[in-house]
């Protein structure tokens, strides 16, 4: 089964082989639970909702209009149940980890500085409005293009740019104040 298309997968859960959905689960939770990681900042919340979208597709998963997008589906229910839960934590603090190789490769300071940095663009990122980040964490971290931002988000391609470079031109602003500080 781990070589069948979404579609087919779908189609034999509906029939009543529940066991399948299994295949589903594992194509997905790697980079879902990234991503809800991302926009949550701690592995608990990002478990939750990843969870939670799981159990809610698997529930509705008559209602997938189109079986062969499925990944796309539960990535539009996994991005509302992680804007729920970010909005319903209010301005609880939050630890925002981006990519951490890269970060390291892109420094070549002393471990301590490095360290000093990450947390500076930690920081930075929250600080953005949470539209803003959810587009570029879409953009440059999940590397997606703008049309499949915009499937999986429903905001134009458009508004998407525009959220995405004023998130560049924030964050470029904030660390530039620490830089120069």
């Amino acid at each position: 089964m781990e070589g069948s298309s979404d579609a087919v997968i779908v189609a034999r859960v509906l029939r009543g082989d529940v066991e399948v959905f299994r295949v589903l689960v594992e194509r997905y939770r790697d980079r879902y639970a990234r991503y809800a990681f991302h926009m949550l900042g701690n592995r608990e919340d990002a478990e939750e909702a990843l969870q939670d979208a799981f159990t809610r597709a698997y529930r509705s998963l008559a209602r997938c209009e189109d079986p062969e997008r499925f990944g796309a589906w539960l990535f539009r229910i996994l991005l509302n149940r992680c804007r729920t839960m970010g909005a319903r934590r209010g301005r609880r603090a939050r630890t925002f980890v981006v990519d951490e190789v890269a970060l390291l490769e892109a420094a070549e300071e002393h471990p301590a500085e490095q360290a000093a940095w990450r947390e500076e663009i930690d920081r930075a990122l929250q600080r953005l409005r949470a539209d803003q980040r959810e587009a570029f964490l879409l953009k440059y971290v999940e590397d997606l293009g703008y049309d499949e931002m915009s499937l999986l988000t429903g905001v134009g391609v458009s508004a998407l740019k525009m959220r995405v470079m004023r998130a560049c031109e924030r964050l470029r602003e904030l660390l530039s104040e620490v830089h120069n500080a």
